[in-house]
């Protein structure tokens, strides 16, 4: 099948939640072809039972394999890719060749290349199943709160979405600057035929737009059932995200205290234990990945941990030796990597090789079965924007305390810190780098900072890597549209600067 066929998302029913494949298997052809079968919407939504099996294909399309490809498996995928295209996570060996390409800074800029193939798709796919939810969950039969749940839900989805995709394939937004480049097209009801891209303060006004529509509804929802659902401190999470990354500080920092609200800090026995893990008490937002489920090798954890497939016995990842190097000596998340590749006591897929600075953050309780739980949001990460953003708001104070409060619980000896200015903000960067390393942030960070790409110096093989720097705004750092979606639209959507 071509890539034009793949990645014809926009206009046809096989990504909408009326698709029976959809509901259940979430098949790859089911996701590039017109249904054989369909439930009509007004079947789905005709009450809010029936639509709950409409949010739930969501979350299943969270861990489900995407175009036939063993490297993404969902969100999985995206969040592999933004670290390999950082400095901060480190390849050791070329293993079986997967995420090779995106290592060197080639796929990205490659327009028949698969990352794109899949960030586009992939997330267009969610898009196209929230809108289907939002236009027609008022109509349901069934409690309002219900329908308030359901739809917040939804909302929260395509805001998340565009999000992420806006950030990979438009420039970075610059608050009070020209925010006119091209950005994603805006699809919020079915469309047929082609959309041309928005700009980028459009989509970032959608998104808003979105995620305050969902904290509105969430406050008079049902109760979600576990945390593979999206609730209120979900949105705030997303709306503390996205805020950072519009420099809107203050918004940002209040987003993040009340995202976090009701959550608390791993303590230092399940920092190293629990990173898999469903209970973790941080964890915002994730999926629990039941047994019979079976991801294989398109799982996170067949890329990075202790499950023994290919890539992951040849090509154990490392965390960059100079982060490492600053951590103290006393702080709990130094024992997540091993700086010698020659501890024995020190988890590796079986009969995998060692290497200097390699992890064990993603350690399975049964590495013979790579369905782990997976986490994409946790608590960590909102005192990390609260600091950083009372930190650029002039609030050094304020920033001390949220980061002192992170950092005792990682290091007993830590100390509040007496950094201001830029120093302070550096600090609290490094925490960040350190706490979130393997979570798919580090690609995004870069990009929103303005910082170059800089692994020199640190125990990147340049055989391997390849592109050891990159400045900060080059054209390289946009994906390109994946030429399959040019092609389909007769250039109505336009491609970024080649």
């Amino acid at each position: 099948m071509n890539l034009q066929h793949k990645i014809h998302i926009k206009s046809i029913l096989a990504i909408l939640v009326i698709s029976t494949a959809v509901l259940s298997s979430c098949s790859k052809e089911s996701l590039q072809h017109e249904p054989t079968s369909l439930i009509l919407p007004a079947t789905v939504f005709a009450t809010t039972g029936n639509a709950y099996a409409a949010i739930n294909g969501m979350h299943r399309l969270m861990y489900t394999q995407w175009y036939g490809n063993q490297s993404t498996g969902g969100q999985s995928g995206n969040m592999l890719y933004m670290e390999v295209l950082g400095d901060d996570y480190v390849m050791t060996g070329a293993a079986n060749g997967f995420f090779n390409s995106e290592y060197k800074w080639l796929a990205h800029r490659d327009n028949t290349a698969s990352i794109l193939t899949f960030n586009y798709g992939f997330y267009y796919a969610l898009i196209g199943n929230a809108n289907e939810i939002i236009v027609n969950i008022d109509g349901a039969v069934g409690p309002q709160e219900d329908k308030n749940f359901i739809k917040a839900q939804a909302l929260t989805y395509r805001a998340w979405s565009y999000y992420q995709m806006v950030q990979l394939f438009g420039k970075r937004y610059v608050k009070g600057g020209d925010n006119s480049s091209l950005g994603m097209s805006l699809i919020l009801t079915k469309t047929v035929g082609a959309v041309p891209r928005n700009k980028v303060e459009e989509v970032y006004t959608q998104i808003n737009k979105d995620l305050d529509d969902a904290v509105a509804l969430f406050s008079n929802a049902t109760k979600r059932p576990d945390i593979s659902h999206l609730n209120v401190n979900v949105a705030k999470g997303l709306k503390a995200r996205v805020a950072l990354t519009q420099q809107n500080y203050e918004l940002a920092a209040q987003s993040a205290k009340e995202a976090r609200t009701g959550f608390t800090l791993m303590n230092q026995n399940q920092y190293l234990n629990s990173f898999v893990d469903f209970k973790n008490p941080e964890w915002i937002w994730g999926i629990l990945h039941r047994e019979d489920q079976s991801t294989n090798f398109f799982s996170f954890y067949a890329y990075v941990g202790n499950y023994s497939s290919t890539n992951t016995r040849g090509n154990p990842k490392a965390i960059n030796s100079l982060l490492y190097n600053k951590l103290s000596s006393t702080d709990i998340r130094k024992k997540l990597w091993d700086p010698t590749g020659a501890e024995a006591n020190f988890p590796v897929a079986a009969g995998g090789v060692r290497k200097p600075y390699m992890t064990r953050k993603f350690t399975l309780a049964n590495p013979a079965n790579s369905n782990g739980d997976l986490m994409f949001m946790r608590a960590a990460e909102m005192y990390l924007i609260e600091a950083e953003a009372l930190a650029r708001s002039g609030k050094e104070g304020d920033a001390r305390q949220a980061l002192f409060e992170l950092v005792k619980t990682r290091d007993a000896n830590y100390t509040l810190s007496t950094n201001s200015g830029t120093a302070l903000i550096e600090e609290i960067l490094i925490h960040r780098r350190v706490e979130l390393w393997g979570e798919g942030f580090r690609f995004y960070d870069l990009k929103r900072l303005n910082a170059p790409l800089d692994r020199n110096g640190a125990n990147h093989s340049t055989s391997l890597a390849v592109t050891m720097s990159v400045p900060a705004g080059d054209k390289q750092w946009e994906f390109l549209i994946p030429q399959g979606e040019i092609d389909r639209t007769l250039g109505v959507v336009a491609q970024n600067p080649l």
